[in-house]
């Protein structure tokens, strides 16, 4: 019995050299057919290629020219999969409600494509750092950070219905804030920050009144901690320096939580209005070299099929 050859990374390298070879000679030969095609049948083929030019033209005029606006949510409470259900109607008008006004805008064409992108936190800082629209961070990357609490939201809006944007931004944060599951969750999370709140300012008192004494009474020992604003020495003992940096955090941990509460006015609120992209979804210049392509193409396939017409003719009619 022969023994059978195992394949082996070096030879798994070949048949992938050589299966990507064999697929660039078959690819050339086809562009090879087009050229001659194009050089044969040379009035059906540019005919289809302008059609297609025109079509791009046509398709790309300034009232049909469509842009993505995008803003960045907080999610106060609820969390990423309590967002997407409330926000999959948006992508599926049949399950809005039909008194809702945005109902009609979806299905009049003027708002259209409604996405969201995570927004991703690369220091671990809780500050978003850019938002992932190509969607290739993973939720177990430990550098890429989806963040829990922020979300980019996006649709796309026609130019000649810009001026409805701020209304159309009004009707989206209206249906996501009077969701019932995330309503409840957003008072449950109120609830922890006025506590955290609370706290911190009692925590703060405490110290101030801990650490008078000993900045304001000599003490044996004592001596000047350094300069503090514009002329102004403290007197204090030297154990109460070691806790300067600690003083320190709780301040601005106090007013984080304090900032995050004044935030906190909804279950979902927008750090920006949406704003508008520069760059149109269907620009000119990349409809006009894509709509030239597909019309080159296709006139290739039918001068194809009109050069092989005896042939196509002749299988047609055996039996």
């Amino acid at each position: 019995m022969e023994n059978q050859h195992e394949m082996n990374f070096f030879d798994l390298c070949s048949a992938c050299g050589r299966a990507i070879g064999r697929c660039c000679r078959k690819c050339w030969e086809i562009f090879e057919r087009m050229i001659r095609l194009t050089y044969h049948y040379w009035w059906l083929v540019m005919t289809l290629a302008l059609l297609g030019v025109a079509a791009a033209f046509y398709y790309t005029r300034k009232e049909n020219t469509l842009y993505r606006a995008n803003a960045i949510a907080l999610l106060n409470g609820p969390t990423i999969s309590q967002f997407e259900q409330a926000y999959e109607p948006l992508r599926s008008v049949s399950q809005l409600p039909d008194e809702f006004p945005l109902k009609e805008l979806i299905k009049d064409g003027k708002v259209t494509a409604f996405e969201t992108y995570r927004v991703i936190d690369c220091l671990g800082d809780s500050t978003a750092d850019y938002v992932d629209f190509h969607r290739i961070s993973s939720p177990t990357d430990t550098v890429k950070i989806q963040m829990k609490d922020h979300l980019c939201l996006q649709f796309r809006i026609k130019e000649r219905d810009l001026k409805m944007l701020p209304e159309v931004e009004e009707y989206v944060m209206e249906w996501l804030n009077s969701n019932g599951p995330m309503q409840r969750m957003y008072e449950t999370f109120v609830r922890g920050l006025q506590s955290e709140v609370e706290f911190n300012h009692s925590q703060i008192s405490k110290l101030d009144s801990l650490t008078t004494e000993y900045y304001f009474h000599s003490h044996p020992g004592s001596e000047p901690l350094g300069a503090v604003g514009s002329g102004i020495v403290f007197m204090g003992d030297w154990r109460v320096h070691l806790f300067l940096t600690d003083i320190y955090d709780h301040q601005a941990r106090t007013n984080l939580f304090d900032r995050r509460l004044k935030q906190a006015t909804a279950p979902v609120v927008l750090e920006n209005h949406f704003a508008v992209a520069k760059d149109p979804v269907n620009g000119r210049k990349k409809c006009i070299i894509l709509f030239f392509l597909l019309g080159w193409i296709g006139g290739c396939v039918l001068a194809e099929i009109i050069d092989r017409r005896k042939e196509i003719i002749a299988w047609l009619e055996k039996k």
